[in-house]
């Protein structure tokens, strides 16, 4: 359909998030604004990154679906580590040179899981090598040209202000499990 564009923030296929067995995250630019604050504090070097408390009850939410969910980036960085400790989320890869495709390739092989039973949420280059691979591959609002056009869903909010979140929606609804999943965090945290 040469000359229409498809609006791919509307929903997701419910036959593709049905399949979804992991859900992967790049973490600078889609968990966080791509801001990294650098310092030093004493003779220790610091690195800050801000992260939406929204985004992490989708995490949370994905999770209690019975999803697996990681975090893939091209970067080593402590805040990264300290994030996925507080989520929860178990698998963790970083890589200094954003060569990603190796340890997720053997992160699915322990888990069991093909390429097409993966969404991956990116928003630059680095992530179109992983994006090419996977059955879902989703870009937040502000991912770069060459991410959106390889993209089946694409969020309204940019990375770091609440587009995990909107996935996150997106995805467990598509699969019917949405409010299934809300009514099980909100009574878990009556008392």
């Amino acid at each position: 359909m040469a000359g229409s564009a498809i609006d791919k923030s509307k929903s997701i296929d419910p036959t593709l998030a049905k399949q979804v067995r992991v859900v992967a995250f790049d973490l600078d630019g889609v968990m966080t604004d791509a801001g990294v604050y650098m310092g030093v504090a004493g003779t220790e070097r610091i690195e800050i990154k801000k992260f939406s408390t929204q985004d992490s009850v989708g995490i949370k939410l994905i999770m209690a679906a019975g999803i697996t969910v990681a975090i893939v980036s091209g970067r080593v960085s402590e805040a990264t580590t300290i994030r996925a400790r507080e989520l929860g989320i178990e698998e963790v890869i970083q890589v200094a040179d954003a060569r990603k495709i190796p340890p997720f390739r053997a992160l699915l092989g322990r888990l069991g899981v093909e390429f097409d039973e993966v969404a991956f949420v990116g928003d630059d280059i680095p992530d179109v090598p992983l994006m090419k691979l996977v059955g879902l591959p989703v870009g937040v609002g502000n991912a770069v040209p060459e991410v959106q056009e390889l993209t089946k869903y694409s969020t309204v909010r940019s990375g770091g202000a609440g587009a995990v979140r909107e996935f996150a929606e997106a995805l467990l609804k598509a699969r019917g499990e949405w409010d299934n999943v809300v009514n099980q965090y909100v009574v878990s945290r009556q008392e």
